[in-house]
């Protein structure tokens, strides 16, 4: 529907208006023309053209109602003519006819104007009604924008003062809208970094390009206990031709954003620290080994210090833990600075956990401990280490963890951070403190197995002799090797002298490692020792010891050989519980492997062993071994059984020359497998 209204008295426009009137012409285009009293086009502006596109030259003089009116408006149009005439202003909302025939929406405002006669004409302001509504919409949408949106909003000057500020900027600056008016950025906030910020204004006015996510921070009025974080965004402000008239600034709050982002990424270098340790600690079973490996997690990752201590009482054995009660041992340490007096601080030094120290406390209680500035001198107990207080004086933060493993303190590591980093936070400790835990059960590993290794060398060297004795019509000679210098097994050989001048043999091979099989290895070698001397034969030898191992348990299993040599007949009677064949090299330098009955490993059940006789002409070497000096994982049994064989031929050499020739040979490289080797050579009678 087509609406109008009148009013009978138009004001006059005010001279200031005067002024925008080239602003407005650019945001709304406003058609002007003249109709004379006989309603006829008398003046016709360029912005008519524009929107009606009639040219000048061929609307004026024409009727205004037959050229623009529609038909079906053409009554109210003579009806508004006469009463503008009449002296009134009418203004109203008008389709009006384009020159190609359609209508053409407007918004009219009709007042009367002398025509060149100097009758009762009418002046037509109109304006096209989309871009009017258009207009609107836009001024409604920026005008929300600024008041409602919580993005801190800003329009500043070419010389960047402010011209506008939304409320949102307001609370974010702390500073009044109105406070904002006219000044420049260093005058508002000058506890953020606003020269350099202006600088990136000045880029986008020269440029004309936009600048996104610049981040500032910094204090203001709105929260001056806090640094806070924003992401500025600054783009050009220009009019309808492109001229520039200043900057348009949007700024964002992101300090929790960036505080959760922080969070996230400490939590995911926490999860690949915790990731990288269980990789690079425990790698070996040495306890020195593994206390550096704690360390070299810890720093500089974590902290600019650690200082790895265990108790003197879980690392003596058990009849020792007494007297070194209270004592810590030092197992590996580190420091940032290597000529500070913290350089003197190494490990293998020990000291007594003086009485009420902070150490005591950890110790006892098995509960970590925080150290701040005004504690941390209580980390030096002993009077002696005075020169470390000036260091103690650079530091910000410690932290005291027990090491604990099975319900057992075994001592602690301390980790420290100097002042010009940040303390230890919570999260900090629930790493270092999940880092020391996982490190107590490898130390403790490292610690037992140290023990274990201990007591097994222990036990091995006093159930082995380190020289065969002088026995009747044979020259001999033996080897261990044990497959790694961490460790010992259940290989073991034996030479028992027997009565009538005879000579007893023995190699056996325990399964398994370290001090249980020593343990069997030692029980099994007393048991042959007993048996030996009340003149066993060897098959009964092997069922006495098979049911030796089966009275030890039914997952133990042992492999043996047992020989008696007799020098009056120059023969050897061999008996085999599953082991490999003893060889048998004449003084020609032939090589045989028996191939008599081989018999069931100790343990297995079989108890089916039977003998075999050989016999030893003088000169000729008979060759006892275990599997570890034939098997590998690059050959198979035969080539060992050749490559033995060849090492044998050798025959005429001095015996301990041949057997570490027979070594060398055969385990070019450290052995797979504990090996043992025993060798015995007939004399002549």
């Amino acid at each position: 529907m087509d609406t109008y209204q009148s009013t009978s008295e138009v004001p006059d426009p005010p001279v200031a208006a005067v002024g925008y009137a080239g602003v407005l012409r650019e945001l709304l285009p406003i058609a002007l023309w003249r109709e004379d009293a006989d309603g006829r086009i008398v003046e016709w502006s360029l912005a008519a053209q524009d929107l009606l596109g009639h040219r000048p030259e061929d609307i004026l003089g024409l009727p205004g109602t037959a050229v623009l009116v529609p038909e079906g408006n053409r009554e109210l149009a003579e009806d508004l003519t006469r009463r503008v005439q009449a002296g009134e202003t009418v203004v109203g909302t008008l389709p009006v006819r384009h020159r190609d025939g359609h209508r053409v929406a407007m918004e009219m405002w009709i007042v009367p104007a002398p025509d060149p006669q100097g009758r009762t004409g009418a002046m037509l302001i109109a304006v096209e009604t989309s871009q009017v509504l258009h207009m609107r919409d836009s001024l409604a949408a920026l005008q929300s924008l600024f008041t409602q949106s919580p993005i801190g909003l800003a329009t500043l000057g070419r010389d960047l003062r402010f011209l506008r500020v939304n409320d949102a900027l307001a609370r974010m600056n702390g500073v009044s809208a109105a406070g904002h008016l006219g000044k420049r950025l260093t005058e508002v906030v000058p506890g953020v970094n606003a020269a350099a910020l202006e600088a990136t204004m000045r880029q986008v006015l020269e440029t004309g390009r936009a600048v996104v996510d610049v981040r500032r921070s910094g204090r203001t009025a709105a929260d001056p206990g806090r640094e806070r974080t924003w992401s500025c965004s600054y783009a050009p402000l220009r009019d309808v031709s492109g001229r520039s008239l200043g900057v348009i600034a949007s700024l964002i709050d992101i300090t929790e954003g960036q505080r959760a982002q922080a969070e996230a990424e400490g939590a995911r270098r926490r999860f690949a620290l915790l990731a990288e340790a269980g990789t690079r600690i425990g790698t070996t079973l040495d306890l020195s080994q593994t206390a550096r490996e704690v360390v070299d997690v810890l720093v500089p990752q974590l902290a600019d210090s650690a200082d790895v201590q265990l108790l003197e009482s879980v690392l003596e054995p058990d009849d020792a833990a007494a007297s070194n009660r209270g004592v810590m041992r030092r197992i590996a340490v580190t420091f940032p600075d290597p000529s500070a007096p913290t350089a003197k601080l190494a490990a293998g030094q020990t000291g007594q956990i003086p009485a009420g120290s902070v150490y005591e406390r950890v110790i006892a209680d098995g509960q970590p401990m925080n150290l701040y500035v005004s504690d941390i001198p209580a980390l030096v107990t002993d009077p002696r280490a005075e020169p470390l207080r000036a260091y103690l004086a650079t530091l910000g933060s410690a932290r005291l963890i027990p090491l604990v493993a099975r319900g057992t303190v075994l001592g602690a590591v301390v980790v420290t951070r100097v002042r010009e980093r940040e303390p230890f936070d919570e999260q900090d400790c629930v790493l270092v403190d999940e880092l020391v835990a996982r490190a107590a059960l490898n130390i403790d590993n490292a610690r037992m197995y140290t023990r274990q290794r201990h007591a097994a060398l222990t036990l091995r060297r006093s159930l082995t002799n380190s020289a065969l004795p002088r026995v009747t019509g044979l020259e001999l000679t033996g080897r261990y090797l044990p497959a790694s210098d961490h460790d010992v097994g259940g290989d073991w050989f034996d030479v028992i002298q027997l009565p009538g001048g005879r000579t007893g043999m023995v190699i056996g091979d325990v399964m398994g490692h370290g001090v249980h099989a020593a343990a069997v290895m030692g029980q099994l070698r007393t048991a042959v020792r007993t048996l030996a001397r009340l003149d066993v034969p060897p098959d009964r030898m092997l069922r006495s010891l098979d049911e030796t191992v089966a009275d030890l348990g039914e997952d133990e299993m042992a492999t043996c050989v047992y020989a008696v040599h007799d020098p009056a007949t120059g023969g050897c009677v061999i008996a085999r519980a599953g082991h490999p064949p003893p060889a048998v090299v004449g003084a020609d330098g032939t090589v045989t492997f028996l191939d008599g009955p081989p018999g069931t490993p100790l343990g297995a059940g079989g108890r089916d062993f039977r003998t075999e006789e050989v016999r030893l002409p003088a000169g000729s070497l008979l060759a006892l071994y275990t599997d570890g000096l034939i098997e590998a994982r690059d050959r198979d049994l035969d080539q060992g059984l050749d490559r033995l064989a060849q090492a044998l031929r050798g025959v005429g050499q001095p015996l301990d020359e041949l057997c570490d020739g027979i070594l060398e040979q055969l385990l070019p490289y450290a052995p797979q497998d504990d090996v043992a080797v025993l060798l015995a050579r007939t004399r002549p009678a």
